[in-house]
């Protein structure tokens, strides 16, 4: 991951949270940016129809619209990253070179040397936004120390969410086994949270219609996404979230056979038992428990 070799190049980061940003894009900016790139007069009057397309509320009433893109829209996502192409990568490259950046959609951190080079950078950024009437978010945008075992000194900020991850300072070991405090990302909270509330709302505990088989078909896809995508950096919290899908399991066989209700030991050694005759049933299995074994 990008974003974690730079954190450590570089001690300092610009975490920017743009306000509002899908809902107050420009339409005469970013009609500015399509130009560039859509010869076509007629593909540019059908996106700019489509931006300006009024929107029907729950009463009924007619929303127009002069500014944003629409949330969901087909080709939102183009028309936000065309924008900031103009507005941030390309102001970027002009303005400040030297300082390298990741950015996905809005969803943007810089890197710095030093404190008063980030708070420089930060002071362009809110100009520059403003001329893009764009606004950075005043609670959310911050600056952030990288703190860890080797970078001393104490700041108001230590730790920022990026895509999902949390970047803040971790005890990891080296390929010698040592231990160290480095600056490392991990599934965030708000991501953890969100895999949480899925594993709720589908409520396996009340699938009792269904087979074991059935069950690690219908979880096995979520769980290989999550864990592709989160579990290489730090997954340890990624394995303690995962892990709860067992009580789910036991909570499941006990609803569906009659001789575990009202034993949850008993459930929860079923579902042991079942998982050392097929430890690859369940995709959380392997990434729980493979190393655990090997």
């Amino acid at each position: 991951m990008q974003a974690r070799r730079n954190c450590w190049r570089y001690d300092w980061v610009v975490d920017l949270d743009m306000k509002a940003f899908f809902d107050t894009i420009d339409h005469d900016l970013l009609m500015k940016a399509v130009e560039k790139h859509v010869p076509e007069s007629w593909i540019r009057l059908y996106i700019l129809r489509w931006l300006k397309a009024p929107v029907i509320q729950e009463d009924g009433s007619r929303l127009e619209r002069d500014r944003g893109t629409p949330q969901g829209g087909v080709i939102s996502p183009i028309l936000a990253n065309l924008f900031l192409h103009y507005a941030f990568d390309a102001w970027m490259a002009r303005t400040f070179p030297h300082l390298p950046f990741e950015r996905y959609a809005d969803d943007v951190v810089c890197h710095c040397r030093t404190k008063e080079e980030a708070e420089a950078l930060l002071t362009a950024l809110n100009h520059r936004m403003s001329e893009c009437r764009l606004e950075l978010h005043p609670e959310k945008t911050k600056v952030v120390y990288c703190k860890d075992g080797r970078r001393k000194g104490d700041h108001p900020h230590t730790c920022f969410d990026f895509l999902g991850f949390s970047f803040r300072a971790r005890t990891v070991q080296d390929k010698q086994g040592n231990l160290f405090t480095g600056f490392n990302p991990g599934v965030s909270r708000k991501a953890l949270k969100r895999i949480h509330e899925t594993l709720r709302r589908i409520n396996i505990n009340r699938a009792t219609w269904a087979y074991l088989r059935q069950l690690a078909d219908w979880l096995n896809p979520m769980v290989r996404g999550w864990v592709t995508y989160y579990g290489k950096f730090y997954p340890q919290p990624l394995e303690r979230e995962l892990v709860k899908i067992d009580l789910r399991l036991g909570c499941w066989a006990r609803n569906k056979y009659k001789r575990l209700r009202g034993h949850k030991r008993q459930s929860w050694a079923w579902v042991k038992k079942v998982r050392m005759a097929q430890p690859t049933l369940f995709a959380h299995w392997e990434f729980v428990y493979s190393k655990k074994v090997g």
